[in-house]
């Protein structure tokens, strides 16, 4: 480590310790050996030398646990989403198998009758698999009530669902691969994961009608950051709501194996998928209301992760039982982060609630970084943190607030 970039980082130790975030009579040493990003270049403001600090303070195994670090993936460890590359792949290659009976209902209790009814005029029946390689109408169906939860005719997709717990759209790419076996699952991602490399950055694809992004990149600060943390004794998890399947071909790339990846997980039946997911806390398997989004990404981790069973993985715990470090980019990730104990960076991606909260940053504990791929442009309004910025459970928008009920005022974006 040179000197400029050790001096920065011990400053910013100092920092923390003067803010109370680490312990003062650690804040100007670094214990020998301790990792540091390598990867200067995309990094905003003091947030390398703050992660850097943050490291050194928790490269000791002092107690005899490893300390937790826990990142997103999609837009996060790499830009664009794996979920979305699958999907397309799926649909350009004729691998969605169609429903019981033809009856669309059956693939998300979340399904609108609506929708039931145009995939059901718009897909054939008594298909092995649907010919979405040629049959636009039924992948232009299909592709707009994932993409954009509704029929190509304007219909809501999906209702009847907790917000905070669930999005129908993401956990309908899981239950649209029934009928697979994980590693048959595993091949398709490995395929769509191929391609979307390959391409140039930009590229498009058709599926169906309709031109849709054909590119993914593995972000290389992130896998610098995975490095490093790992390499300082962290136990490194990776929570998406994509499907987990699909996420544990990726994420072996940046050294994280399946065991520590948490995503959408559908329930099987003779080794084979179904329309049915996996549940946590409160919620059994097959009930199919509480995936990998936020609220959900807590339960998920708490019980996977630190092994806490039943209502309690929907709560907030201890901080000896939560994790130390968080990444993420949208609202999705908001609840996993804010129970990180230590730092929580956070990826600018124009996210209401995110932003609010990271922003108002009460805590101190929360670092805004531009994405390091195709950064967004400053947002010209203020983030509408005092009126719309949260999403309840019903789905209506509302403030963001403080854990003490009072509201967080609009937020300007600084960081991009």
């Amino acid at each position: 480590m040179n000197g400029k970039l050790r001096t920065s980082a011990t400053a910013a130790a100092l920092a923390l310790a003067a803010a109370g975030l680490l312990p003062a009579a650690n804040a100007g040493a670094r214990p020998a050996g301790c990792p540091t990003l390598k990867i200067s270049d995309g990094w905003y403001g003091d947030n390398k030398a703050r992660i850097d600090a943050f490291i050194a303070e928790h490269c000791e195994d002092r107690d005899g646990r490893k300390p937790v670090a826990v990142l997103d993936w999609d837009n996060t460890v790499v830009k664009n989403d794996v979920g979305d590359a699958t999907f397309y792949w799926l649909l350009r290659n004729d691998r969605v198998r169609p429903p019981e009976g033809g009856d669309w209902s059956t693939t998300s209790r979340h399904l609108t009758p609506e929708a039931a009814t145009a995939l059901g005029r718009a897909c054939p029946t008594g298909v092995r698999t649907l010919p979405t390689a040629t049959d636009t109408r039924c992948a232009d169906e299909l592709l707009s009530v994932y993409g954009s939860g509704t029929t190509t005719g304007g219909k809501t997709a999906f209702a009847g669902y907790d917000h905070r717990r669930t999005e129908p759209q993401y956990a309908w790419l899981a239950q649209l691969l029934h009928g697979w076996t994980t590693r048959q699952a595993a091949s398709f991602a490995a395929a769509a994961r191929a391609e979307n490399l390959a391409a140039p950055q930009g590229a498009t694809q058709r599926v169906g009608t309709a031109q849709v992004t054909a590119w993914v990149r593995y972000y290389d600060q992130q896998r610098d950051l995975i490095r490093a943390l790992q390499d300082a004794g962290f136990d490194v998890r990776i929570v998406s709501a994509s499907p987990e399947p699909v996420v544990d071909v990726w994420a072996k790339d940046v050294g994280v194996d399946p065991a520590h990846v948490l995503g959408i997980r559908n329930t099987t039946d003779h080794g084979r998928l179904t329309t049915h997911l996996k549940g946590c806390g409160t919620v059994r398997d097959g009930e199919d209301t509480m995936i990998t989004y936020i609220d959900g990404k807590r339960c998920w981790i708490n019980q996977e992760v630190f092994g806490v069973r039943g209502p309690a993985a929907e709560r907030v715990q201890p901080a000896d039982r939560r994790q130390a470090f968080a990444a993420g980019d949208s609202d999705t990730d908001v609840s996993f982060l804010r129970d990180a104990t230590g730092l929580r960076l956070v990826l600018n991606r124009n996210k209401n609630e995110l932003m609010c909260r990271a922003y108002e940053n009460g805590d101190g504990r929360w670092l805004v970084n531009p994405m390091f791929i195709e950064p967004k442009k400053r947002k010209p309004a203020p983030y509408p943190c005092a009126t719309t910025g949260y999403t309840a459970a019903d789905g209506t928008l509302q403030p963001v607030r403080r854990p003490d009920g009072t509201v967080i005022p609009d937020q300007t974006d600084s960081v991009h």
